[in-house]
C-alpha cells in the first residue's frame, strides 16, 4: 500500500470515529475502536496461517448458511479441529474461532444481529484465556462491552456496536489487507485520538517529529555518530512506553530484524494493552517483545532486580519520555537502591531524575540513551543540582537539546532531551539550541523535516553553528555551578548592526537640502496666490 493510501485509510478510520463517537469521551471510544482493529488485524493473520495450514483442504467457496471458509471447515472436520488448533497454538501462538473471526463479527453488524455484542465478549475472552503464551492476557480487560457509555441498556449497545463495526469493517473494505497498512492506520489513529485527549494525551503519546529525532539518536553509533546506524541492537528499552510508537520507531529505522528484543513498561493498564496490540499489529513477533504493566520507580519488574551483576540486563539503546515533574514518594530504603544510590534521590515534587538514573542504570556501557525532560532539569537547585553535578563530573551527559514549546497535546512548556552516554568519547558537552526553529500551528507548534534534519545533523556531526549550537568545555560549565541552561551558553541575541556616522551625516545633510528646496518652491507658489509663505 502506497503512503497515499496508508494516510487516507487513517483518514476514513478518524472520520467514522469522529462521527460514531457522539457525546463519548475521545479517550473511551479509542479504547473500543483500537480493539476492533486489533481483532481484524489477528483475524487476517490467523486465516491466512489456517489457509497456509489447510492448503488444498481450505474451502475455496462458501454458501449463506456460514460466514467464513473457516467456519464451513469446521463443520465438516470435527474430529480434526482438536489437532488444528493445536497446530495453530504452536505456529501462530493463538486460536480464533470461526465465529469470533472479524468476517463473522462484521457480517453480525450488518445484520444487526442481537447476539453481536455477546459473542464479542466471548470472542475477546476466548483469545485472553486460550492463547498459547502470555501475549494476550488481559489484553481485552479494560474493554466494557457492557458500559453504559455505549447504550442504557443491551438491546441500544448491541446497536451501537453493530453500528461501529458496520462502519469500520466498510470503511476497511476498499483498502489493501497489508499488515502493515493497518499497523500503520492504528498508529494515526492513536496520534488523531492523542490531540483530541489534551493532557491525558501524555500518559501514553510522544509526537512522531520528537519520536523520530530521539529514535535516531539511539540507533546512531555512540562513539562516532558520523559513522552512520549500527548494524544492530542486541535490546532497546523504553520504560515508559505509553503506546510503543516511540519503541516501534527505533525499531522501523533499524528494520525488522535489526533488534534481538524490545523492552518496554506502562503503569497505565489501558495503554499498556495498546503497546501489546501496537506491537503485534507491526508484526513484531510475541517473542521478540516483552511489555511489562508495573511502576517504574518503584521497580517491581523482576527482570530488572537481578541482584547478581553479571545477570543484570543492560540495553543497547533508551529512550522515554516520562510524565514530566511528575510527585513521587520516595521511601527511605529507596536511597540504598543500586538505581540512585551513587547520585542521590530525586525530590518529592519532581520524579525527573528518578526516571533518568532509572534508565542509566540500565543502559550498556557501549549504549545510548535519549529522554525527554522538562528544562527545570537543566537548571533546578538542590537534589537535582547535586545529581546533575555527577552526572558531568563523571562524563555521562553528551548532548542537550532545547526544543520549542507547545510540541505536546499535554502541556505548552518547552522541553529538552538528554542524550546519556556511559563512555562518551568527547570532553565536552554539545549543547544545540532549537527552540526557535519550528512552524507554528493552530493547537501545537511543529517541527518541520528540515528542523528535524538540522538538530539530527547538528548533533551526529557534532557541529557548531552560531546562536544554535555549540561545544562546551568542563571548565565552562564548572564555571557555571554546573548549571545547564541552554541559554548560558548559547546566545540568540542578534547585535545590533554597526553605525556608519560619516555616511549618515551625509544623508542628513541631503534630507536637508531636500527640506529647504522643496520649502523654496512651495513658497513661490503661495506667493503667487497672494497667501502668507511658510516661515
Amino acid at each position: 500500500m502506497t503512503e497515499q493510501n496508508q494516510t487516507k485509510l487513517g483518514k476514513t478510520l478518524w472520520a467514522i470515529a469522529d462521527q460514531l463517537r457522539g457525546a463519548m469521551d475521545a479517550d473511551d471510544f479509542r479504547d473500543y475502536m483500537l480493539s476492533f482493529l486489533f481483532l481484524r488485524y489477528l483475524s487476517d493473520n490467523y486465516e491466512a496461517a489456517a489457509k497456509k495450514e489447510l492448503s488444498s483442504d481450505y474451502p475455496a467457496q462458501i454458501d449463506s448458511s456460514v460466514s467464513t471458509p473457516l467456519q464451513l471447515w469446521y463443520e465438516g472436520n470435527l474430529d480434526d479441529v482438536p489437532e488444528f488448533e493445536k497446530q495453530m497454538r504452536r505456529k501462530v501462538h493463538y486460536v480464533i474461532e470461526p465465529q469470533h473471526l472479524w468476517s463473522s463479527i462484521a457480517n453480525m453488524a450488518r445484520t444487526q444481529d442481537a447476539e453481536l455484542l455477546h459473542t464479542l465478549q466471548a470472542g475477546f475472552k476466548y483469545i485472553e484465556t486460550e492463547s498459547f503464551q502470555s501475549t494476550f492476557q488481559g489484553l481485552f480487560s479494560e474493554i466494557d462491552l457492557a458500559s453504559p457509555k455505549l447504550g442504557k441498556n443491551y438491546t441500544e449497545r448491541n446497536a451501537k456496536l453493530c453500528a461501529i463495526i458496520h462502519k469500520i469493517a466498510d470503511g476497511l473494505a476498499e483498502f489493501s489487507r497489508e499488515m502493515d497498512a493497518l499497523g500503520d492506520a492504528y498508529e494515526y489513529l492513536i496520534g488523531q485520538f492523542a490531540a483530541g485527549s489534551g493532557k491525558k494525551a501524555g500518559e501514553f503519546y510522544t509526537p512522531q517529529q520528537i519520536s523520530d529525532i530521539l529514535s535516531t539518536i539511539v540507533t546512531l553509533d555512540s562513539q562516532e555518530p558520523k559513522t552512520g546506524v549500527k548494524q544492530r541492537l542486541e535490546s532497546v528499552m523504553d520504560f515508559a512506553c505509553g503506546s510503543g510508537s516511540l519503541l516501534l520507531n527505533v525499531r522501523k529505522r533499524m528494520g525488522p530484524h535489526g533488534i534481538g528484543k524490545i523492552y518496554g513498561q506502562e503503569k497505565n493498564i489501558t495503554t499498556y494493552n495498546l503497546a501489546r496490540m501496537n506491537m503485534l499489529l507491526h508484526g513484531v513477533k510475541d517473542t521478540e517483545f516483552e511489555i511489562y504493566h508495573g511502576d517504574t520507580l518503584v521497580n517491581d519488574w523482576d527482570m530488572l532486580r537481578e541482584l547478581n551483576p553479571a545477570k543484570n540486563p543492560a540495553f543497547d539503546a533508551i529512550v522515554a519520555n516520562p510524565p514530566f515533574s511528575y510527585r513521587w514518594e520516595p521511601n527511605e530504603a529507596m536511597a540504598d537502591d543500586v538505581r540512585f544510590k551513587s547520585h542521590g534521590l530525586a525530590p518529592k515534587s519532581a520524579a525527573d531524575f528518578a526516571f533518568l538514573l532509572h534508565g542509566f542504570h540500565f543502559l550498556k556501557d557501549e549504549g545510548v540513551m535519549a529522554i525527554i525532560l522538562p528544562h527545570g532539569v537543566l537548571f533546578r537547585g538542590g537534589a537535582e543540582e547535586r545529581i546533575r553535578t555527577k552526572l558531568l563530573k563523571d562524563g555521562h551527559i553528551d548532548t542537550v537539546i532545547g526544543l520549542p514549546s507547545n510540541l505536546f497535546y499535554s502541556t505548552g512548556i518547552p522541553v529538552c532531551i538528554l542524550v546519556l552516554k556511559k563512555c562518551k568519547k568527547y570532553d565536552d558537552v554539545l549543547f544545540i539550541n532549537a527552540a526557535e526553529h519550528f512552524a507554528k500551528g493552530k493547537r501545537q507548534n511543529q517541527l518541520t523535516d528540515e528542523h528535524i534534519a538540522k538538530i539530527i545533523k547538528t548533533y551526529q556531526y557534532r557541529e557548531e553553528e552560531q546562536r544554535y549550537a555549540r561545544r562546551v568545555e568542563m571548565a565552562e560549565i564548572e564555571k557555571n555551578d554546573f548549571n545547564l541552561n541552554i541559554s548560558r551558553y548559547i546566545s540568540t541575541a542578534v547585535g545590533e548592526a554597526e553605525i556608519d556616522l560619516a555616511a549618515t551625516h551625509a544623508q542628513l545633510v541631503e534630507i536637508e537640502k531636500s527640506i529647504a528646496e522643496a520649502k523654496q518652491k512651495h513658497n513661490a507658489f503661495l506667493k503667487e496666490l497672494g497667501l502668507s509663505p511658510l516661515p
